[in-house]
């Protein structure tokens, strides 16, 4: 088994200057999810399912990947990324400033998140969650010895591509390697819109393990495409 990790495109935050709380893709998005989707359909290994969260970037960039697959991308709510505060309509500027501000927090106010938005706690819980649930339905599922870091799979061959963000796929991907979480994930393990971490279930030790074997892969995209 393998898991595809696809950032989306990168996302008009703010639309005249106003911040956006659920954006579309710019045109270099759409044109990065084009790219992106053209470099997973011509693969030798074909995509088996398309996994994708809610919000309106990850769907859109995970349309030109359906068209070129002709795989139908199912949706999972729980993959949307850490909910922040309502500031819709309020000025761009405005919420820079207030993420600048956030950065010095103190380390176990990281994990309460913003004011009025979801904590990293229920983040994560929320991700891991969604991805034992995900895992589970293909037929992965911990190992019941209670080994850590140790899966039980029984299709091997499924090629997942899972569309999301960069806080959700940061998560998950920390997770599926055991590593230990903190809440700023995504400053930790960065990728960039479009970006690719492929990880494989591998047989070890009377189980399996995941292993990482690319991560924030945006050789598809040309120097002049890839954002952050």
């Amino acid at each position: 088994m393998e898991l595809i990790f696809v950032r989306h495109g990168e996302p008009a935050w703010a639309v005249e200057g106003i911040n956006q709380p659920d954006p579309f893709l710019t045109e270099r998005g759409h044109e990065q999810a084009r790219l992106a989707a053209q470099r997973l359909a011509n693969d030798d290994d074909p995509v088996s399912e398309i996994i994708v969260s809610p919000a309106q970037r990850s769907q859109q960039t995970a349309e030109p990947l359906a068209a070129a697959t002709r795989v139908v991308p199912t949706t999972v709510d729980n993959l949307v990324e850490i909910q922040m505060p309502n500031w819709e309509g309020m000025p761009e500027e405005a919420v820079v400033k207030l993420f600048h501000e956030a950065r010095d927090r103190d380390p176990e106010d990281w994990w309460d998140g913003l004011a009025g938005g979801e904590s990293f706690r229920d983040f994560h819980h929320r991700i891991t969650a969604a991805m034992l649930d995900l895992l589970a339905q293909r037929g992965v599922t911990q190992d019941s010895m209670g080994r850590p870091h140790l899966w039980n799979v029984e299709a091997q061959r499924q090629r997942i591509t899972i569309v999301a963000h960069g806080g959700t796929n940061a998560v998950a991907l920390g997770w599926l390697l055991g590593v230990e979480p903190t809440p700023w994930e995504w400053e930790r393990l960065v990728l960039g819109h479009c970006s690719m971490a492929l990880v494989r279930a591998v047989p070890l030790a009377g189980a399996h393990i995941f292993s990482l074997r690319t991560f924030n892969d945006v050789e598809h995209l040309p120097r002049g495409l890839r954002t952050r």
